[in-house]
C-alpha cells in the first residue's frame, strides 16, 4: 500500500512514528475529450487573455485575489517554507472526545496508519487505549500544503486517520433556501411512513451496494470494444529537423506496425486521486 505521509503521532510523552496510506480510492471512469472529426484528444493550453500566447511553468506564479483584479503574489520559496515548518511538527492528538459529538457532515478523508520503524508498540498502545476508553482522538495535521483537523480512532485493529472540516468550513443550515418551519403532519400519514421505514430497516451490509451507473458505463465500453467499434486517433506529422526527430518517427513507425497486444507499455501508471471531496 502506498505511503503518501511519513510522521510522527503524539499524546502525552507517547510519541508514535507512522506512516499514512489513503483508506479509499476514485473509481470513476475517465472519459477522455476527443477532436469529432481525427478522434485526437483535445489538448488543453494554459493562454494569458492579455499578451494572447501560451505560457509555461516558469512563466506562472500564484497569487491571492483579495479583491476583483487586485492580486498578492506569493512566491514559491515563501510557500515551501510555511508548508515545511507545518510539516516537520509532530502531530499532536489535542483532545480526546467521543465519536457520537461529530456529526458525518464534518468527515471529509481516511487514512489507514501503519507504525514506522520502531513506532510498534506505542502503536499497540494507542490503539488499545482508545478501544477500552471509547473515545477518539483529535489531532492537526497538515497534508498537502492543507492544514486539517483529524479524528484518529481505531477499525478492525488499525489505526484509522479521518480529517475533517473546520466548522467555518460547514455551511450553516440556516442559509438552505425553502426549509418549511413547521407544516401539520396527520398521524395517521406519520404512523404509515414509521412503519415503511421499519419494514425497510436492516443491517447495514457494504457489499450488498453497488455502483450501477459505472457497472452499465463498462458494460457499454466492453461492447462496444468487442462490436469493434473502436476509433484511433490519428499521429500528428512531426517534422525530421534532426537525429532526435528522425528517430522518435522512426520509433513511432516501428511502434504501429507491431501486432496488437504486444506494444511495450512506457511510463508509470496513474495513481486515482483520493475522494473528497491532502489534503
Amino acid at each position: 500500500m502506498h505511503t503518501i505521509w511519513k510522521g510522527s503521532i503524539s499524546f502525552g510523552l507517547v510519541n508514535i512514528p507512522i506512516k499514512l496510506h489513503a483508506a479509499t480510492e476514485d473509481k470513476d471512469i475517465s472519459l477522455r475529450t476527443l477532436h469529432k472529426e481525427c478522434h485526437s484528444p483535445i489538448k488543453y493550453e494554459k493562454v494569458c487573455p492579455v499578451c494572447k500566447k501560451e505560457v509555461g511553468k516558469d512563466d506562472i506564479v500564484r497569487a491571492y485575489e483579495y479583491t476583483k483584479g487586485k492580486f498578492v503574489v506569493l512566491e514559491d520559496e515563501e510557500l515551501a517554507q510555511l508548508k515545511k515548518e507545518n510539516e516537520d511538527k509532530a502531530v499532536e492528538i489535542i483532545d480526546f472526545v467521543k465519536i457520537t459529538e461529530i456529526d458525518p457532515i464534518y468527515f471529509n478523508r481516511s487514512y489507514y496508519m501503519s507504525p514506522n520503524d520502531g513506532g510498534s508498540k506505542a502503536y499497540s498502545l494507542l490503539r488499545q487505549a482508545l478501544e477500552t476508553s471509547g473515545k477518539v482522538g483529535l489531532a492537526k495535521i497538515m497534508i498537502r500544503s492543507k492544514e486539517s483537523l483529524a479524528v484518529i480512532r481505531v477499525l478492525d485493529q488499525t489505526l484509522l486517520m479521518e480529517t475533517i472540516h473546520y466548522p467555518d468550513e460547514v455551511r450553516q443550515t440556516e442559509d438552505v433556501p425553502n426549509i418549511p418551519s413547521g407544516e401539520n403532519v396527520v398521524k395517521k400519514e406519520l404512523d404509515t411512513a414509521i412503519m415503511l421505514i421499519d419494514q425497510l430497516t436492516t443491517d447495514f451490509v457494504p457489499d450488498k451496494y453497488h455502483d450501477e451507473y459505472r457497472t452499465a458505463l463498462m458494460e457499454l465500453i466492453e461492447s462496444k470494444k468487442t462490436g469493434e467499434k473502436v476509433v484511433s486517433a490519428k499521429q500528428p506529422k512531426q517534422a525530421a529537423s534532426n537525429v532526435t526527430d528522425l528517430m522518435a518517427a522512426l520509433q513511432a513507425s516501428i511502434d504501429r506496425t507491431k501486432p496488437a497486444g504486444k506494444t511495450k507499455k512506457t511510463g508509470t501508471r496513474k495513481k486515482a486521486a483520493p475522494r473528497k471531496k491532502e489534503a
